[in-house]
């Protein structure tokens, strides 16, 4: 079975957060898949061994507006940071390092070469035809069955349910409006492959709304 995927949150100097943005979309890809790729392309004690860039230092911080809840719209500064999404159960330092590393490949600093009779022999160029169908297919799928984003947000209880894939005259308890929220974040978070920051925000503001609806 594949291995699960979970977003690490990865606390870092402002600098280091815009190099790796910067480079991921220069790249066409996402920051996991960069760590991803040094991490499948680099021994995992070499990547153990190169320099931490650690946190960000004092007084680095970054302001954010809040976009729910009941401080929604007020700004908040909090530490710098990178949302990576990978298999479950690996390190925020060990995915910092290699995303480090992938910075020293990009400036030319840095060089892996794969040589000798204990290389690793190498990766097809890509899935075989029968997987990029199968992509290609959920794709459409979801693309169909993802909500249009309201154009005011969430105004009303037939908004919300609307944005979480109920039918209007539903009245989900709160399991059920979890299961939902965790299926609807698996789709639309922005760090996934369909991720949308606008989906997602309101996604949160309907989860809002409806809960303040059961507890009334």
């Amino acid at each position: 079975m594949p291995r699960v995927k979970k977003s690490y949150t990865v606390p870092c100097a402002s600098a280091f957060r815009d190099a790796a943005l910067a480079l991921a979309e220069r790249r066409g890809v996402n920051v996991g898949d960069l760590a991803r790729s040094v991490l499948l392309a680099v021994p995992e004690d070499m990547v153990r061994a190169y320099p931490d860039p650690g946190g960000p230092p004092p007084g680095d911080r970054e302001t954010v507006t809040l976009k729910s809840g009941p401080s929604q719209g007020r700004p908040w500064r909090r530490k710098p940071r990178l949302q990576v999404r990978m298999a479950d159960g690996c390190e925020v330092t060990l995915l910092r390092r290699a995303l480090a590393i992938a910075l020293a490949m990009d400036a030319g600093r840095v060089a892996v070469r794969l040589e000798g009779e204990g290389a690793a022999a190498p990766r097809p160029s890509g899935p075989p035809p029968e997987v990029l169908e199968e992509i290609e297919r959920l794709r459409a799928m979801i693309a169909v069955l993802v909500f249009d984003p309201l154009p005011d947000g969430v105004q009303s209880r037939a908004g919300a349910l609307h944005v979480l894939g109920f039918p209007p005259n539903a009245r989900p308890d709160r399991r059920e409006l979890n299961a939902r929220f965790r299926m609807m974040a698996t789709i639309h978070h922005p760090d996934g492959a369909y991720g949308s920051h606008e989906r997602m925000a309101q996604v949160n503001e309907a989860m809002d709304y409806l809960r303040r609806y059961l507890s009334t």
